[in-house]
């Protein structure tokens, strides 16, 4: 099962063997990245056609940054991931922007002789606000639904990703973590002796 968009959205930061890599670091991998996940970008968005500006990038990372807060309030009170913990901006400040940032998504009641549905219109067409609202949306959703306590901070040596505990033993975001993860601690269990 795919990430939940929330929660890829928060994982653009990752650690690689070089360091931390920033999916959104240019114009150009932000778009790459609307692309590869314009399914959950609905109706209201062709990534095809966006082209992020400077201002667009900057604009995606806070609000990356303020999901990533929410994540580190929901793992509370065990600690953020490592990547940025002393970089998100307060609690209150994230979920008022976050909030902001999905206004121009309005979900309505629509009524027809099937019955009732639930439609959602955009309230901008400003392509940046679009993405913003959607993205914010996707994370108002994924807060407000039942997988938010599943969420954990991998606790692998150099990991920062947030994921899903899918199984009551699942400790870490992957296999590739849980093996540095048992190696580190050999290690150190060894040269201790």
């Amino acid at each position: 099962m795919a990430d939940p968009t929330a929660l890829r959205l928060a994982n653009t930061i990752r650690a690689t063997s070089g360091g931390l890599t920033d999916a959104f670091a240019t114009t150009d991998s932000v778009r790459d990245w609307l692309t590869a996940n314009a399914p959950e970008l609905g109706e209201f968005l062709d990534p095809a056609t966006f082209v992020p500006t400077e201002q667009d990038r900057a604009a995606l990372v806070e609000l990356r940054q303020h999901v990533r807060a929410l994540f580190a309030k929901a793992v509370a009170p065990e600690p953020p991931s490592g990547a940025d913990a002393s970089a998100l901006p307060p609690f209150p400040e994230a979920l008022a922007a976050l909030n902001a940032a999905a206004a121009p998504l309005v979900r309505e009641l629509h009524w027809d002789a099937a019955g009732p549905s639930l439609r959602t219109r955009l309230l901008t067409t400003d392509e940046l606000h679009t993405v913003k609202a959607v993205l914010a949306d996707a994370a108002i959703e994924f807060c407000t639904g039942p997988t938010l306590p599943q969420v954990r901070v991998c606790p692998a040596p150099r990991c920062v990703l947030y994921f899903l505990k899918g199984h009551p033993r699942q400790e870490w975001c992957s296999v590739a973590c849980g093996n540095r993860a048992r190696a580190a601690r050999h290690y150190h269990q060894h040269r201790a002796e």
